[in-house]
Protein backbone atom coordinates (compact mmCIF):
# COMPACT_ATOMS: atom_id res chain seq x y z
CA UNK A 1 0.00 0.00 0.00
CA UNK A 2 1.11 3.43 -0.72
CA UNK A 3 0.48 6.73 1.20
CA UNK A 4 -0.18 9.75 0.78
CA UNK A 5 -1.79 13.07 3.14
CA UNK A 6 -4.09 13.59 0.27
CA UNK A 7 -5.57 11.94 -2.33
CA UNK A 8 -7.26 13.96 -5.12
CA UNK A 9 -10.16 11.89 -7.30
CA UNK A 10 -10.91 13.68 -10.39
CA UNK A 11 -9.21 15.89 -12.90
CA UNK A 12 -10.80 18.73 -14.57
CA UNK A 13 -10.78 22.49 -13.10
CA UNK A 14 -11.43 21.63 -9.83
CA UNK A 15 -8.69 18.17 -9.05
CA UNK A 16 -5.74 20.21 -10.88
CA UNK A 17 -6.42 23.90 -9.21
CA UNK A 18 -6.71 21.70 -5.64
CA UNK A 19 -3.60 19.78 -6.81
CA UNK A 20 -1.58 23.38 -7.38
CA UNK A 21 -2.78 24.40 -4.10
CA UNK A 22 -1.98 21.56 -2.22
CA UNK A 23 1.56 21.51 -3.94
CA UNK A 24 2.44 24.82 -3.33
CA UNK A 25 1.63 24.77 0.31
CA UNK A 26 3.69 21.12 0.56
CA UNK A 27 1.07 18.82 1.04
CA UNK A 28 1.99 15.66 -0.30
CA UNK A 29 -0.93 14.12 -2.68
CA UNK A 30 -1.60 12.31 -5.44
CA UNK A 31 -3.79 12.97 -8.14
CA UNK A 32 -5.75 10.50 -9.60
CA UNK A 33 -7.00 11.59 -13.11
CA UNK A 34 -10.30 9.27 -14.00
CA UNK A 35 -12.12 8.02 -17.34
CA UNK A 36 -11.47 11.59 -18.47
CA UNK A 37 -8.52 13.44 -17.95
CA UNK A 38 -9.47 16.88 -18.01
CA UNK A 39 -12.55 16.71 -17.46
CA UNK A 40 -15.44 17.87 -19.38
CA UNK A 41 -13.79 20.85 -21.04
CA UNK A 42 -12.17 18.34 -23.57
CA UNK A 43 -15.05 17.94 -25.42
CA UNK A 44 -15.54 21.64 -26.01
CA UNK A 45 -13.55 23.66 -28.37
CA UNK A 46 -13.28 27.34 -28.04
CA UNK A 47 -13.84 28.19 -24.66
CA UNK A 48 -14.50 32.11 -24.22
CA UNK A 49 -15.73 32.69 -20.66
CA UNK A 50 -12.94 31.94 -18.65
CA UNK A 51 -11.06 34.70 -17.38
CA UNK A 52 -7.53 35.40 -18.72
CA UNK A 53 -7.98 34.60 -22.19
CA UNK A 54 -9.24 37.61 -24.00
CA UNK A 55 -9.49 35.88 -27.15
CA UNK A 56 -10.90 32.90 -26.22
CA UNK A 57 -9.07 29.34 -25.47
CA UNK A 58 -9.66 25.98 -26.87
CA UNK A 59 -11.09 23.84 -23.69
CA UNK A 60 -8.29 21.09 -24.08
CA UNK A 61 -5.34 23.54 -24.56
CA UNK A 62 -7.07 25.46 -21.22
CA UNK A 63 -6.84 21.67 -19.65
CA UNK A 64 -3.83 20.74 -20.81
CA UNK A 65 -2.18 24.25 -19.38
CA UNK A 66 -3.81 23.49 -16.11
CA UNK A 67 -2.26 19.75 -15.61
CA UNK A 68 1.02 21.06 -16.76
CA UNK A 69 1.25 23.85 -13.97
CA UNK A 70 0.17 21.52 -11.40
CA UNK A 71 3.03 19.41 -12.97
CA UNK A 72 5.40 21.92 -13.02
CA UNK A 73 4.84 22.79 -9.50
CA UNK A 74 5.45 18.72 -8.50
CA UNK A 75 2.06 17.31 -8.11
CA UNK A 76 2.14 13.96 -8.38
CA UNK A 77 -0.53 13.53 -11.77
CA UNK A 78 -1.03 9.87 -12.40
CA UNK A 79 -3.45 8.12 -15.14
CA UNK A 80 -6.22 5.70 -13.62
CA UNK A 81 -9.57 5.07 -12.07
CA UNK A 82 -10.78 4.78 -8.71
CA UNK A 83 -13.40 1.61 -8.33
CA UNK A 84 -13.91 2.02 -4.40
CA UNK A 85 -13.03 3.95 -1.35
CA UNK A 86 -13.30 2.73 2.19
CA UNK A 87 -14.33 5.51 4.11
CA UNK A 88 -15.79 3.95 7.91
CA UNK A 89 -12.23 4.53 9.19
CA UNK A 90 -9.08 6.74 8.94
CA UNK A 91 -6.56 6.78 6.88
CA UNK A 92 -9.37 6.41 3.74
CA UNK A 93 -8.06 3.22 1.49
CA UNK A 94 -8.62 3.59 -2.02
CA UNK A 95 -8.97 0.90 -4.49
CA UNK A 96 -7.82 2.06 -7.91
CA UNK A 97 -8.57 -0.36 -11.17
CA UNK A 98 -5.51 -1.86 -11.60
CA UNK A 99 -5.99 -3.34 -7.96
CA UNK A 100 -3.39 -0.65 -6.92
CA UNK A 101 -4.02 0.32 -2.67
CA UNK A 102 -3.50 4.23 -1.56
CA UNK A 103 -4.18 5.06 2.02
CA UNK A 104 -5.00 8.54 2.32
CA UNK A 105 -5.36 10.59 5.18
CA UNK A 106 -8.28 13.08 3.45
CA UNK A 107 -9.95 13.31 0.27
CA UNK A 108 -10.70 15.58 -2.47
CA UNK A 109 -13.64 14.67 -4.35
CA UNK A 110 -13.67 16.19 -7.81
CA UNK A 111 -15.19 13.79 -10.28
CA UNK A 112 -17.46 16.01 -11.83
CA UNK A 113 -21.16 15.06 -13.46
CA UNK A 114 -21.46 14.50 -16.90
CA UNK A 115 -25.18 15.78 -19.08
CA UNK A 116 -27.85 13.16 -19.93
CA UNK A 117 -28.29 12.52 -23.24
CA UNK A 118 -31.40 11.11 -25.20
CA UNK A 119 -28.71 8.24 -26.21
CA UNK A 120 -28.68 8.99 -30.13
CA UNK A 121 -25.60 8.14 -32.29
CA UNK A 122 -26.25 11.87 -33.70
CA UNK A 123 -25.30 13.13 -30.10
CA UNK A 124 -21.88 12.04 -30.49
CA UNK A 125 -21.86 12.53 -34.03
CA UNK A 126 -22.30 15.93 -33.96
CA UNK A 127 -20.65 16.76 -30.58
CA UNK A 128 -18.94 20.51 -30.63
CA UNK A 129 -20.47 20.65 -33.91
CA UNK A 130 -23.79 22.09 -32.67
CA UNK A 131 -25.11 19.56 -29.53
CA UNK A 132 -24.16 20.98 -26.30
CA UNK A 133 -25.61 20.49 -22.36
CA UNK A 134 -24.51 23.95 -21.67
CA UNK A 135 -26.47 27.09 -22.64
CA UNK A 136 -24.31 29.23 -20.74
CA UNK A 137 -21.12 27.86 -21.93
CA UNK A 138 -22.12 27.94 -25.81
CA UNK A 139 -25.44 30.24 -25.88
CA UNK A 140 -22.71 32.95 -27.76
CA UNK A 141 -22.03 30.88 -30.81
CA UNK A 142 -25.64 31.08 -32.05
CA UNK A 143 -26.40 35.17 -31.91
CA UNK A 144 -29.35 35.53 -34.58
CA UNK A 145 -29.66 31.94 -35.05
CA UNK A 146 -32.33 29.32 -34.26
CA UNK A 147 -31.85 26.79 -31.70
CA UNK A 148 -33.68 24.03 -29.63
CA UNK A 149 -33.50 22.94 -26.35
CA UNK A 150 -34.66 19.11 -25.33
CA UNK A 151 -36.40 19.28 -21.73
CA UNK A 152 -39.51 20.21 -19.91
CA UNK A 153 -38.20 20.86 -16.69
CA UNK A 154 -36.74 24.04 -14.96
CA UNK A 155 -33.43 23.47 -16.31
CA UNK A 156 -34.65 23.41 -19.51
CA UNK A 157 -36.99 26.67 -19.28
CA UNK A 158 -33.68 28.04 -17.76
CA UNK A 159 -31.52 26.95 -20.69
CA UNK A 160 -34.63 28.11 -23.11
CA UNK A 161 -34.98 31.69 -21.77
CA UNK A 162 -31.06 32.62 -21.38
CA UNK A 163 -30.70 31.42 -25.11
CA UNK A 164 -33.82 33.43 -25.89
CA UNK A 165 -31.67 36.87 -25.45
CA UNK A 166 -29.28 35.27 -27.74
CA UNK A 167 -30.77 33.67 -30.60
CA UNK A 168 -33.20 34.78 -33.27
CA UNK A 169 -35.78 31.47 -32.09
CA UNK A 170 -35.53 29.18 -29.58
CA UNK A 171 -37.98 26.00 -29.78
CA UNK A 172 -38.18 24.03 -26.51
CA UNK A 173 -38.40 19.82 -27.73
CA UNK A 174 -40.85 18.26 -24.99
CA UNK A 175 -42.29 15.15 -25.23
CA UNK A 176 -45.32 15.57 -22.62
CA UNK A 177 -47.93 17.36 -22.90
CA UNK A 178 -46.39 20.09 -20.14
CA UNK A 179 -44.00 21.46 -18.28
CA UNK A 180 -42.23 19.91 -15.60
CA UNK A 181 -40.96 23.31 -14.46
CA UNK A 182 -42.10 25.54 -11.23
CA UNK A 183 -44.77 27.74 -12.00
CA UNK A 184 -41.80 30.71 -11.82
CA UNK A 185 -40.03 29.37 -14.52
CA UNK A 186 -42.72 28.90 -16.58
CA UNK A 187 -43.68 32.24 -16.38
CA UNK A 188 -40.73 33.44 -17.30
CA UNK A 189 -40.35 31.18 -20.89
CA UNK A 190 -44.11 32.31 -22.05
CA UNK A 191 -43.43 35.68 -21.43
CA UNK A 192 -40.53 35.83 -24.18
CA UNK A 193 -42.03 35.99 -27.66
CA UNK A 194 -39.21 33.98 -29.24
CA UNK A 195 -39.62 30.83 -27.08
CA UNK A 196 -41.88 28.22 -28.90
CA UNK A 197 -42.87 24.86 -27.08
CA UNK A 198 -43.11 21.73 -28.82
CA UNK A 199 -45.19 19.16 -26.81
CA UNK A 200 -46.00 15.42 -26.82
CA UNK A 201 -42.77 15.59 -29.25
CA UNK A 202 -39.60 13.32 -29.12
CA UNK A 203 -36.08 13.53 -31.14
CA UNK A 204 -34.82 10.65 -33.21
CA UNK A 205 -32.28 12.07 -34.96
CA UNK A 206 -30.37 14.95 -36.38
CA UNK A 207 -28.76 15.95 -39.29
CA UNK A 208 -26.42 18.52 -41.27
CA UNK A 209 -23.24 18.28 -43.43
CA UNK A 210 -19.80 19.04 -41.27
CA UNK A 211 -22.57 20.34 -37.92
CA UNK A 212 -25.88 20.63 -37.20
CA UNK A 213 -28.87 21.63 -39.57
CA UNK A 214 -32.04 20.11 -38.15
CA UNK A 215 -33.59 17.18 -35.69
CA UNK A 216 -35.50 14.81 -36.98
CA UNK A 217 -38.77 15.01 -34.61
CA UNK A 218 -41.61 12.58 -34.05
CA UNK A 219 -44.93 14.18 -32.43
CA UNK A 220 -47.59 11.84 -30.54
CA UNK A 221 -44.80 8.93 -30.93
CA UNK A 222 -46.33 5.38 -30.80
CA UNK A 223 -50.13 7.04 -31.39
CA UNK A 224 -52.48 6.84 -33.92
CA UNK A 225 -51.52 10.64 -34.38
CA UNK A 226 -48.19 10.01 -34.25
CA UNK A 227 -46.20 12.62 -37.26
CA UNK A 228 -42.47 12.98 -38.46
CA UNK A 229 -41.21 16.17 -39.40
CA UNK A 230 -37.84 17.50 -39.83
CA UNK A 231 -37.07 20.94 -38.04
CA UNK A 232 -34.17 23.21 -39.03
CA UNK A 233 -32.06 24.42 -36.38
CA UNK A 234 -28.46 25.28 -36.01
CA UNK A 235 -28.30 24.23 -32.23
CA UNK A 236 -29.19 21.13 -29.93
CA UNK A 237 -28.39 21.83 -26.35
CA UNK A 238 -29.74 18.60 -24.31
CA UNK A 239 -30.86 19.96 -20.68
CA UNK A 240 -32.46 16.88 -19.39
CA UNK A 241 -30.69 16.61 -16.24
CA UNK A 242 -26.72 16.14 -15.14
CA UNK A 243 -25.26 12.50 -13.07
CA UNK A 244 -22.73 13.52 -10.56
CA UNK A 245 -20.22 10.79 -10.75
CA UNK A 246 -20.57 9.47 -6.90
CA UNK A 247 -21.31 5.74 -7.92
CA UNK A 248 -17.60 4.87 -6.34
CA UNK A 249 -18.18 5.94 -3.07
CA UNK A 250 -20.95 3.52 -2.52
CA UNK A 251 -23.67 5.79 -0.54
CA UNK A 252 -20.89 6.72 2.08
CA UNK A 253 -20.80 10.39 2.21
CA UNK A 254 -24.53 12.62 2.21
CA UNK A 255 -25.98 12.86 -1.37
CA UNK A 256 -28.94 15.10 -2.21
CA UNK A 257 -32.22 13.82 -3.90
CA UNK A 258 -30.16 14.82 -7.14
CA UNK A 259 -26.95 12.52 -5.91
CA UNK A 260 -24.83 15.60 -5.63
CA UNK A 261 -22.37 15.26 -2.53
CA UNK A 262 -23.44 17.52 0.08
CA UNK A 263 -21.05 19.92 1.70
CA UNK A 264 -21.71 22.10 4.53
CA UNK A 265 -22.47 25.78 4.14
CA UNK A 266 -19.53 27.86 3.62
CA UNK A 267 -17.33 24.62 3.39
CA UNK A 268 -16.38 22.22 1.01
CA UNK A 269 -16.52 19.64 3.97
CA UNK A 270 -19.13 16.49 3.06
CA UNK A 271 -20.77 14.17 6.05
CA UNK A 272 -17.17 12.40 6.18
CA UNK A 273 -14.36 14.17 8.31
CA UNK A 274 -11.62 14.12 6.55
CA UNK A 275 -13.85 14.28 2.60
CA UNK A 276 -13.93 16.96 0.48
CA UNK A 277 -16.00 17.99 -2.87
CA UNK A 278 -14.93 20.29 -5.15
CA UNK A 279 -16.35 20.80 -8.72
CA UNK A 280 -19.68 19.98 -10.66
CA UNK A 281 -19.91 16.85 -8.31
CA UNK A 282 -21.21 18.94 -5.50
CA UNK A 283 -22.64 21.59 -7.30
CA UNK A 284 -26.34 21.14 -9.32
CA UNK A 285 -26.59 24.96 -10.00
CA UNK A 286 -23.56 26.85 -11.45
CA UNK A 287 -21.84 23.73 -13.57
CA UNK A 288 -18.87 26.34 -14.88
CA UNK A 289 -15.52 25.89 -15.57
CA UNK A 290 -14.23 29.09 -13.12
CA UNK A 291 -16.74 28.22 -10.58
CA UNK A 292 -14.87 24.42 -10.41
CA UNK A 293 -11.71 25.73 -10.28
CA UNK A 294 -12.68 28.44 -7.41
CA UNK A 295 -14.30 25.27 -5.29
CA UNK A 296 -10.88 23.22 -6.21
CA UNK A 297 -9.17 26.04 -4.42
CA UNK A 298 -11.25 25.73 -1.28
CA UNK A 299 -10.88 22.19 -0.87
CA UNK A 300 -7.20 22.67 -0.65
CA UNK A 301 -7.57 24.80 1.56
CA UNK A 302 -10.08 23.30 3.60
CA UNK A 303 -7.76 19.78 3.49
CA UNK A 304 -4.79 21.94 4.13
CA UNK A 305 -6.24 23.26 7.45
CA UNK A 306 -7.66 19.63 8.38
CA UNK A 307 -4.67 18.02 7.97
CA UNK A 308 -2.72 20.53 10.36
CA UNK A 309 -5.70 20.10 13.15
CA UNK A 310 -4.84 16.36 13.11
Amino acid sequence: MEQTKCLIIGSGPAGYTAAIYLTRAGVNSILIEGLQPGGQLTTTTVIENFPGFPDGIDGNELMDNMRAQAVNLGADVRTGMVQSVNLTERPFVVTLDDSTQIVADSLIVATGATAKYLGLSDETKYAGMGVSACATCDGFFYRKKVVAVVGGGDTACEEAHYLSKLAAKVYMIVRKDYLRASEAMRQRVAERENIEILFNTNTVGLYGEGGVEGAHLVRHLGTPQEERYDLPIDGFFLAIGHKPATDFLGQQVELDEGGYIVTRPGSTATSVEGVFAAGDVADPHYRQAIAAAGSGCRAALDAERFLAAQ
